[in-house]
């Protein structure tokens, strides 16, 4: 052998060994994660429902993992803060998100310019459903969702409905509802449901759609009236209360989701073992039951694959309501 073709093979040898060392290093770091904490990156303000749905999740996957998972709240821009910051993570594990409809289906049909894509994500789980409930105020003489349906009929253009933002899962489940319901009511949003349920109590406005957890106590105290369920079935705290699809709109079924995703680039070893975590905190019966203290439903554990056509189902669905509203926002908006 030449000099020159000795010196070609010594180099592809080194070149073979270096790349084996490399993939050997890879898989060890693989086989051993975690070696650190985890972060969980929440796109919503510490202390409320989903913070604490978080916070609990993070403590069983911590239990999992044998490393903590640390919540790290970034709220702002209906979800985009946290989720643009996540996307652009270092795809290695130990930067998650806590997504939900919001992130993953609403805003990127929404937005002209999001920053992300879904396509940038592995969507581990969905844990939880946040029921929705329909509710008014004492002055309204309806007792049931028809009869909102007929006394909205007989006041054209003194209905108005409260929502906490332009694009917000609940401004598009009440546009949903006038559809089915083929009523008339102006859009009043505002900055947080304090004040949206302010309004309704006040008869400033006259409906509004909120999460279950946020309503219950008006409701209870009588200073609200809940007329319908959005989801799928009843809620254990408001068995008397029929949903909408059972009452005035068959099929009708417009509920929100919270789950875990993370960068979609990570190594499939790092997200399979991340993604046993998530349903093991998530089978824990004692999470279970402080989620549905929070009036926030369990979910059972879904495939890939069931995963996918969740979503994809949302995306249907919202997905009408946006293009028949021609609901659109800017990159500021939210």
């Amino acid at each position: 052998m030449t000099p020159t073709r000795r010196h070609f093979h010594t180099l592809l040898a080194v070149a073979a060994g270096t790349g084996l060392a490399l993939l050997g290093g890879a898989a060890h770091a693989q086989a051993k994660f975690p070696e650190k904490p985890v972060k969980l990156v929440v796109p919503y303000p510490p202390g409320g429902a989903t913070d604490i749905l978080a916070r609990g999740l993070a403590e069983g996957m911590g239990k999992e993992l044998g490393h903590a998972v640390i919540v790290e709240n970034r709220p702002g821009a209906n979800t985009k803060i946290a989720t643009v910051a996540v996307s652009r993570a270092p795809a290695d594990g130990y930067t998650l998100l806590l997504a939900s409809s919001a992130s993953l289906v609403l805003n990127p049909m929404l937005y002209r310019q999001v920053g992300y894509a879904p396509s940038d994500f592995r969507l581990l789980g969905i844990v939880a459903e946040a029921p929705l409930v329909v509710v008014t105020n004492a002055q309204v003489p309806a007792r049931t969702l028809q009869e909102f349906a007929a006394y909205a009929k007989t006041q054209a253009g003194r209905v108005n409905y409260a929502s906490v933002g332009l694009g917000n899962p609940l401004h598009l489940a009440t546009e949903m509802l006038k559809s089915a319901l083929q009523i008339e009511a102006a859009h009043i949003p505002y900055q947080g449901s304090v004040p949206a349920l302010t309004s309704l109590m006040a008869n400033d406005t006259q409906l509004m759609i909120d999460a279950a957890s946020t309503a219950l106590p008006q409701v209870r105290a009588g200073k609200l009236r809940a007329l319908a369920v959005t989801g799928g079935a009843r809620l254990k705290d408001l068995p008397e209360v029929p949903t909408v699809a059972e009452t005035a709109a068959p099929g009708f079924n417009a509920s929100l989701w919270f789950g875990v995703a993370l960068p979609g680039a990570t190594p499939a070893a790092v997200a399979d073992r991340l993604q046993l975590a998530v349903r093991n905190a998530m089978a824990d019966p004692q999470y279970r039951t402080m989620l549905e203290q929070r009036s926030l439903l369990p979910q059972p554990p879904r495939s890939d694959a069931d995963l996918r056509q969740h979503v994809e189902r949302d995306r249907a669905t919202w997905g009408k309501v946006i293009r028949e509203h021609n609901i659109v926002l800017d990159d500021t908006g939210g």
